[in-house]
């Protein structure tokens, strides 16, 4: 399966989101970058709903996404009827987030997360499956 993946941050992410890509690219993803596109002062909202609206009209498999602590980004984005948005700061919650919350947006605290941990957040993310089954009603009781 070929992977499309939107990403999106505000400035604090902006650094860490140029080094995302690269890695994204060397594992032949296909990235759809949202902005911001520069150090200049940015407003996160504007990047989460970017990256949550290209999510849910399905122009991409998955989002990721980042701003300093990622709690506003991810709020955003959770706005969206369909995002399943998860902050993640390590592979394991990474992993969980798909397995039990079959979350569509990794979101990264860009100012408390080392490169290297970021990859192996993402590369949990994109291959890791919902298990459904008893997590499947929980889902449902999301949207209301």
């Amino acid at each position: 399966m070929s992977i499309k993946i939107a990403i999106g941050c505000d400035h604090a992410g902006f650094e860490l989101k140029e080094q995302l890509i690269t890695y994204l690219k060397l594992k032949n993803i296909s990235v759809v970058d949202k902005g911001c596109y520069s150090l200049d002062r940015a407003d996160y909202p504007d990047y989460g709903h970017a990256v949550a609206t290209a999510v849910v009209n399905k122009e991409v498999n998955f989002g990721i996404l980042m701003c300093g602590s990622g709690n506003g980004i991810n709020m955003s984005a959770n706005k969206h009827k369909g995002i399943r948005a998860a902050l993640c700061w390590n592979a394991e919650i990474a992993s969980l987030a798909r397995q039990h919350n079959d979350a569509n947006i990794l979101v990264l605290p860009a100012r408390y997360i080392s490169v290297d941990e970021a990859h192996k957040c993402i590369d949990a993310f994109i291959t890791e499956n919902f298990e459904g089954g008893r997590h499947q009603a929980r889902l449902e009781k999301i949207d209301i």
